[in-house]
């Protein structure tokens, strides 16, 4: 059987916000924003005076970036593959230099006795 507590599903300092409370809202401004997938978004700003507007925005549908020019919208980004490890070696080091370490490795582990 429920209790007949009145605040039971409240939380401290929960009560009626209007404006009262809050302050009056500050005048807002909403600006354009299109990807390149044609997807518009209309985020809006605080206006103040000197106030600067980002470029580009993220598109909440598609992830994409997104302008303000709705005919030129900036372009998706490259997505490269996942590189392995040995991919990045091979974009530093040519094979003549990987035998090379791999000699001085070997010649290494040699004098030590590890290998024949």
């Amino acid at each position: 059987m429920a209790s007949g507590n009145a605040i039971r599903g409240s939380r401290v300092g929960a009560g009626p916000m209007g404006e009262a409370e809050r302050g009056d809202a500050a005048p807002r401004v909403h600006i354009s924003y299109w990807c390149s997938n044609g997807h518009e978004t209309r985020p809006s700003f605080a206006q103040e005076p000197g106030m600067v507007l980002p470029e580009t925005w993220d598109c909440p549908r598609c992830g994409f970036p997104a302008g303000q020019d709705k005919e030129n919208p900036p372009a998706p980004p490259k997505v490269e593959p996942y590189k392995t490890h040995l991919a990045y070696v091979k974009e530093r080091r040519s094979d003549a230099d990987g035998a090379a370490i791999l000699d001085e490795a070997l010649s290494t582990l040699r004098e030590r006795g590890l290998i024949q």
